[in-house]
């Protein structure tokens, strides 16, 4: 198991979200890493492999919603994995709110690099 997955790790995931850095986002991941969103056209919603990947859709992302921004409620790690519940806040370009309960769930390889990082959220009907 990795020591290397730990709360500073997660700390630093945060903040680079919270930056919308995506170069640096990227770099938190293994060069063949999956990013699985929560929404899109499969069950799993829709997944992004590879550095280059998560850095276009992160990059589009933060376009629709420039202002996202994540505070986490709690956060744990247990051996390589590790598990983020937090809201998130936004204003898309149409104007609507973003506001929403989430949680990501992580599997990291013994570098403590993101190989999984599994994107869910709560919907308002």
């Amino acid at each position: 198991m990795s020591s290397k997955v730990n709360e500073a790790l997660m700390a630093e995931i945060h903040d680079a979200f919270n930056a919308r850095d995506v170069d640096r986002i990227a770099n938190l991941f293994a060069e063949d890493g999956i990013f699985a969103t929560a929404r899109g056209p499969h069950p799993y919603g829709q997944r992004y492999q590879g550095r280059k990947a998560i850095k276009e859709f992160l990059a589009w992302r933060f376009g629709q919603i420039s202002n996202m921004s994540w505070k986490h409620k709690y956060r744990y790690t247990a051996g390589n994995h590790a598990v983020s519940y937090w809201v998130v806040t936004g204003k898309n370009k149409d104007g609507s709110e973003l506001n929403l309960n989430g949680c990501d769930l992580y599997d990291f390889n013994d570098e403590g690099k993101i190989v999984y990082k599994d994107t869910f959220w709560k919907t308002i009907e």
